[in-house]
């Protein structure tokens, strides 16, 4: 028997060591994701057996990730399925990556329908690229960092501290504020959920040891950012927020965070700035920078 529980901070030390077994680059592995998100998702973990296994409750019942932990997953797997037949449901997995789909269907083969999942794919660049900006393509993203430098020349960068996360959640306000006003009642709850997240995330910065960095104009925090590492060479980031109304923020906290990412972790090689919902205007976004790595889901579901 599975016992699932809804993840607290105690759980970061045997996660994080599931989690270092395998090379996990998705947004859904990561600790700070599971603890800020779980509300909005149902999401509930467990260890067994040295796995780390995951899932989730959504409108169409329950769903999981693929097992985390070292070794072959066919009992891991037995036991999620034990699982969901006890839940009187067929066995359903989100957010695959092409391996573990490949897995599961040599595991499984012809028992599952697998299909595709466009909206939750994560947008992965390399550090380099996003710190440098260099090359034809990235060069309306050089002039946007170069436009807010002309306009505001006191600008600083600094690191996100503790003492700088109430200040954070001033600017989180306004933003929440003018989005809530631009995007009507439909879009409420997911405003409402992305706040809990962020704001569980600041509360608990040091804990999670999350590392993030903002930028000042005339001493006024106008953009902030927040992330964790995922696995060796990947760093997701979680919250990027920023005065949409000053040229170039969201292009300048982007690029300086990279740059302080590559003095303090030269082994890092992705930032993973994750998926984009099927939302045309967030697609638009991350796909303006190119990203070096689309990294597949696919959905699978008991036949």
């Amino acid at each position: 028997m599975i016992e699932f529980h809804q993840p607290t901070l105690a759980d970061k030390e045997w996660v994080d060591r599931c989690l270092e077994a395998g090379e996990h680059r998705g947004c859904e592995y990561s600790f700070a994701g599971m603890l800020g998100w779980g509300p909005a998702y149902g999401r509930e973990i467990a260890q067994w057996e040295g796995w780390f296994l995951s899932r989730s409750r959504g409108k169409g019942g329950h769903a999981y990730l693929w097992p985390a932990g070292a070794g072959e997953a066919g009992r891991a797997l037995e036991a999620i399925e034990a699982d969901a037949k006890a839940l009187g449901e067929p066995v359903r997995f989100i957010c695959l990556t092409q391996a573990q789909a490949g897995e599961l269907e040599a595991l499984r083969p012809g028992q599952f329908e697998i299909e595709e999942d466009r909206d939750n794919f994560d947008y992965l660049y390399e550090v380099d690229k996003l710190s440098d900006l260099a090359g034809r393509k990235l060069h309306s993203k050089r002039n946007h960092c170069k436009r807010f430098e002309e306009n505001n020349p006191d600008w600083v960068y600094e690191d996100l501290t503790e003492e700088a996360v109430p200040e954070c959640m001033e600017v989180d306000a306004l933003w929440e504020e003018r989005s809530r006003e631009r995007e009507g009642v439909a879009e409420a709850q997911d405003i409402t959920d992305e706040k809990r997240a962020m704001v569980t995330t600041l509360k608990n910065f040091t804990a999670l040891r999350a590392e993030g960095g903002l930028i000042r104009v005339e001493g006024r925090v106008v953009a902030f950012t927040i992330g964790s590492p995922i696995c060796a060479d990947t760093f997701d980031v979680h919250f990027e927020k920023a005065f949409g109304e000053i040229q170039g923020a969201y292009a300048m906290i982007n690029r300086e965070f990279a740059r302080r990412l590559r003095q303090r972790h030269p082994e890092l090689r992705y930032l993973n700035r994750e998926e984009d919902m099927g939302l045309e205007g967030l697609r638009k976004a991350k796909e303006s920078y190119y990203p070096d790595l689309l990294l597949e889901k696919f959905t699978a579901v008991q036949r």
